[in-house]
């Protein structure tokens, strides 16, 4: 599986969602200084929370451009494999076997999901989300090694008696 292959997807969606975000970011600052949003009471309160909301969706704006830097610069890397789990390291699970699932060890753009084919003519692809080392289950990954057991509690989902195993690293 091509490591890069999967960066230009994140990438991709990145761009995409950089592109809508802007989008709300200008429509909710055209709404904040809009004549119909002047306040005609005290309690009138439509342009500063347009305010507020064209300052948070600028603010995401930002964000979306430090993680495709990020990923432009990863991307210029040498990702080998490595006997330890790291930044950008394909991770499979053993309850993660029997459905193709991965998961990709990346600098931001946590949650992304995207199917890679791997066999066109079985039909097979391989189901990869991308986590952070920052999120409960980047954490409990890095450093570990293939048949290391790896426990994560959240409370009310699982127990601590629900383990499981590292099966591939790439």
């Amino acid at each position: 599986m091509n490591k890069k292959h999967i960066i230009q997807n994140i990438l991709q969606h990145l761009l995409k969602e950089l592109e809508a975000t802007q989008l709300a970011a200008h429509n909710a600052h055209l709404a904040a200084i809009d004549d119909q949003s002047i306040a005609e009471t005290q309690y009138d309160t439509v342009a500063i929370e347009a305010g507020y909301l064209a300052e948070g969706q600028s603010k995401r704006v930002e964000e979306i451009k430090q993680s495709i830097k990020q990923f432009e610069q990863f991307n210029s890397q040498e990702l080998a494999a490595s006997p330890t789990i790291v930044l950008g390291s394909l991770v499979q699970l053993e309850k993660g076997v029997e459905n193709n699932e991965w998961l990709f060890i990346a600098p931001s753009a946590a949650g992304f999901k995207c199917e890679i084919i791997t066999d066109k003519d079985n039909n097979l692809t391989n189901k990869i989300t991308v986590i952070t080392p920052h999120s409960p289950m980047g954490q409990a990954l890095i450093t570990k090694e293939i048949d290391d057991e790896i426990t994560l509690l959240i409370p009310g989902i699982n127990s601590a008696k629900d383990p499981d195993y590292i099966n591939e690293i790439r």
